[in-house]
């Protein structure tokens, strides 16, 4: 029998942990939360389960994918499936950014200047078509995400918790775009793409969405307040050392792979940390597997990485590469038994 490193010793049964019930409410949690997003979106579970990793982990999503694939109606079920506010923004060339932070206005009545709040002061904002948005636009979200706060005029406020930015781009339609810095890219947890669904769930959306819209019948299953207290339990989601280190070991190779001109950043290998705890979590563990982090590495990689100009050239993707370098890592084990046939 092999025994992946991280897994428990099971040989004793203690009393569940303040640890374990937390972890078993994440888990809870997020089954329904997945199967509520699942009466409106027809068989997207694994890109449903990236989006509330993304939420668990305090991150942020950016779907990469042609329109009409349902995007928006997935960010607004996840919205309403929490009770919390959802917000949408349309990335235009005349998007200005006060259209996304807010507005400072003098009031008449009054008789001074109030705040207009944009719709970056909602839990769940989707920024339609970002790479639409001029880069002093898209600029204006990097204090959001990574700060959770807006400053105009000099006022600091704080964004509303839980805050999720689900940001969306074309890759196909690339006239009059302005393509996202990679440092705002690193800000990103993951980046992942619904695609087109198979036969089956495209004759099940045809019929679910006959004669009435199931988005505006869904009901929350959790309020975002009671989610904020889950997120203590998926940061405290153990991490093994040999763990740690196979995740840094993909991490320094996307550095050294020679298709790579700029690999992961430290913040990246947070990211991945931190994804990995969330998944752990979700499927009811106190601790991380190597499977894990396998699991997470291309979304949580792959839009981080900078390729060389001959790879662009040959037509080689990042996923592509990162694939390889998880196929290439050695998985660590541990108390290796070999079972007798």
């Amino acid at each position: 029998m092999e025994t992946h490193a991280g897994d428990p010793d099971t040989s004793a049964s203690p009393e569940p942990s303040r640890l374990d019930r937390d972890v078993r409410a994440v888990r809870a949690a997020a089954d329904a939360v997945r199967a509520n997003v699942g009466r409106v979106i027809v068989g997207k579970e694994a890109v449903v389960d990236l989006l509330i990793v993304a939420l668990l982990s305090e991150g942020h999503a950016l779907i990469e994918d042609v329109p009409g694939l349902g995007k928006t109606v997935m960010a607004k079920a996840l919205a309403r499936s929490l009770g919390i506010s959802f917000a949408r923004v349309q990335g235009t060339a005349d998007l200005l950014p006060s259209d996304v932070t807010g507005v400072s206005y003098f009031s008449q009545k009054a008789g001074e200047f109030e705040f207009r709040p944009g719709p970056v002061f909602a839990s769940i904002l989707l920024a339609d078509e970002i790479n639409r948005a001029t880069p002093r636009t898209q600029s204006a979200l990097l204090e959001a995400m990574q700060e959770r706060q807006v400053t105009v005029d000099g006022r600091t406020m704080p964004l509303p918790q839980p805050f999720l930015l689900i940001a969306t781009q074309n890759p196909v339609e690339l006239e009059g775009t302005f393509p996202l810095p990679e440092a705002q890219l690193d800000r990103f947890l993951v980046r992942l793409r619904v695609a087109y669904p198979d036969l089956d769930e495209e004759r099940a959306m045809l019929y679910r969405f006959q004669q009435e819209q199931p988005l505006e019948a869904l009901a929350p299953v959790l309020a975002g307040e009671d989610l904020l207290p889950l997120l203590p339990a998926v940061r405290a989601v153990t991490v093994a050392r040999p763990v740690a280190d196979y995740l840094l070991t993909m991490v320094r190779a996307t550095r050294k792979h020679p298709a790579v001109e700029l690999g992961a950043s430290p913040r990246a290998a947070l990211a991945l940390f931190r994804a990995a705890q969330a998944r752990a979590a979700m499927r009811g563990r106190t601790y991380v597997k190597p499977d894990d982090v396998k699991a997470l590495a291309v979304p949580a990689l792959a839009h981080r990485l900078m390729m060389t100009a001959q790879t662009r050239l040959r037509q080689q993707d990042a996923e592509g590469i990162v694939a390889e370098i998880v196929g290439k890592t050695p998985v660590p084990v541990e108390n290796v038994q070999v079972e007798r046939r």
